[in-house]
């Protein structure tokens, strides 16, 4: 048995150093474990998962209470202090631009898959996601229409509609007589048609957009 015990003394000392180099104490092994787990990198996942609630939880609570919510109602719904909202929003404002940015940027992923394709279905591809945008964000979008968007990119996403559009002609997946007005009008329908009914009848405008896209597209595409 002592012999035994010198064995695991033996396997404990440090090699090549003196008494108590390199010995590995458990206590510090738990200190280490502790500081690694509460260190920067785990300070940025926090912050990463609070930034995430807490935009999850704005867009409920703008849904149900528009221009009057509150950042504790926020915060509350989060499940975060309100501290940590003001720390990452100074205020409401700055928190709806921000939604209304990551909307903008959702749609312009959208408009950039949407042009990658070449066989004339860019642009109903296109509507279909602009429509499940739309219908995504309806409960706040009178909040987010109030903002002052990104000027280059509202400008972007009508003339991507436009091009993809005169490449729907080209290919014959659109009826020669339906204008990139046409195709306009329908969008603002379709985004009107979704606030509208965002509580009623919040998939309502799928059929309304199938409809409608039937009634443009050529009774015969070109190969």
């Amino acid at each position: 048995m002592n012999s035994q015990a010198g064995k695991d003394r033996t396997h404990l000392q440090p090699v090549g150093g003196g008494a108590g180099e390199g010995t590995v104490s458990t206590g510090s092994m738990a200190t280490d474990v502790a500081a690694a787990d509460h260190g920067p990198r785990a300070r940025r996942r926090d912050a990463v998962r609070n930034y995430y609630r807490i935009l999850d939880a704005a867009r409920a609570v703008l849904g149900e209470s528009g221009a009057d919510a509150s950042m504790e109602e926020i915060a509350a719904r989060a499940g975060v202090g309100v501290g940590t909202v003001y720390r990452r929003f100074a205020n409401k404002d700055a928190l709806i631009d921000e939604l209304l940015r990551i909307s903008t940027a959702e749609a312009l992923a959208a408009a950039d898959q949407a042009l990658a394709r070449q066989d004339g279905h860019g642009l109903e591809q296109l509507l279909r996601t602009l429509g499940e945008l739309f219908a995504r964000h309806a409960r706040y979008a009178h909040l987010l229409l109030a903002r002052h968007a990104d000027t280059a990119a509202a400008r972007r996403i009508p003339s991507v509609i436009e091009e993809l559009t005169r490449r729907a002609l080209a290919a014959g997946t659109l009826s020669p007589d339906v204008t990139i007005a046409d195709v306009t009008a329908l969008t603002w329908a379709m985004r009107g048609l979704i606030e509208a009914t965002a509580e009623a009848a919040p998939d309502s405008w799928q059929r309304f957009l199938d409809i409608h896209l039937a009634g443009m597209r050529s009774a015969s595409p070109r190969p």
